[in-house]
């Protein structure tokens, strides 16, 4: 039995819906293994003022509908520096800590094994993927993901009505300031017309084309979904209007992506990694992530989350563009 392990727990980076269901999943999990656990809060930023807390079952009811994270979290810089990772390498030695447990998207990853190499290997780290840009290599999915997708589908639902009764073209922007994993997503969801994103390049000429032939054959309204990274909407929307005459309408879904209460879908992942997570910190292993391939819970090395390139599914892009016509 491995009685004496510690085991902290951080959130760091932008938050995600599931982010308690994960804190509370390794919690309870952890507990049940006979280990002690701790909350970090405020990210890595916690971890160097020394902002730690014990966790009990208590500390976790009732945060599974809920949205954001109890320990808070900010983005971090000064875990980049020499003098910031040496007081949180001191900080895990004061407070005797065996595993952190790191939550959040592929920066925090990245920070976990930062404090794993810094510490000459000592600090075991294993990272839970929750981010909703979906971003992370070593998993199809991230904790956080479904929700963020459903909350701006159910945005775009409503606009597409305004779009319809004012025949309009409406260009949506959704997060992804490198990656559009959720543009795609959201864009095929949402019966969207044209999705565009950072890594596949499209013809602006082309797309004001197809919209002025449909126009003339009677399609009344356009959505297009954009990845905030996939160039300047208010450009796009000024030659779409320039080149078609149609009204063109620019919404940005912002921050409510972010909230709200994760999806069934985002709980029950967050609830497998963290269960996933404690078996690994049970068995001993070292610098892990937790992931899901093929509806199937497996691990990766922990620096394969941020130098990993993950790619994003050409097929749907297809089936984008066949649905559209």
């Amino acid at each position: 039995m491995a009685k004496n392990k510690k085991v902290a727990i951080i959130t760091s980076g932008g938050d995600a819906p599931g982010m308690n269901a994960v804190i509370r999943a390794v919690v309870r999990t952890a507990i049940f293994h006979n280990l002690d656990v701790v909350g970090v809060e405020r990210g890595y930023a916690g971890l160097i003022d020394n902002q730690i807390s014990p966790l009990n079952l208590r500390s976790v009811s009732g945060i599974i509908n809920r949205g954001g994270t109890i320990l808070r979290t900010v983005r971090c810089e000064d875990i980049q520096t020499r003098t910031g990772m040496e007081q949180a390498i001191k900080n895990i030695k004061k407070n005797k800590l065996d595993y952190l447990v790191v939550i959040g998207g592929n920066g925090t990853m990245h920070g976990g094994w930062e404090i794993h190499q810094a510490s000459g290997r000592k600090v075991s780290v294993i990272g839970i993927p929750a981010s909703i840009d979906n971003d992370v290599a070593g998993t199809d999915e991230t904790v956080g993901f479904d929700t963020a997708t459903n909350t701006a589908v159910e945005a775009i639902d409503k606009i597409r009505d305004t779009a319809t009764s004012h025949e309009r073209v409406f260009v949506v922007e959704v997060m992804g300031r490198d990656r559009g994993f959720l543009a795609l997503q959201v864009g095929l969801a949402s019966g969207a017309e044209f999705i565009l994103v950072p890594e596949v390049k499209y013809d602006l000429m082309k797309m004001c084309s197809s919209i002025s032939s449909g126009h003339k054959h009677g399609k009344t309204s356009y959505i297009i979904v954009m990845a905030e990274g996939a160039g300047s909407p208010q450009a796009i929307c000024d030659q779409i209007h320039d080149c078609t005459a149609l009204e063109v309408r620019f919404s940005n879904l912002g921050y409510i992506q972010r909230g709200g209460a994760p999806t069934a879908r985002s709980r029950i992942l967050a609830e497998k990694f963290g269960e996933k997570a404690v078996e690994l910190i049970v068995k001993g292993d070292k610098a892990r992530i937790v992931g899901i391939k093929d509806d199937k819970i497996i691990t990766s090395s922990l620096d394969y989350a941020w130098k990993g390139v993950k790619e994003l599914d050409q097929r749907m892009f297809k089936l984008a563009e066949v649905l559209a016509i």
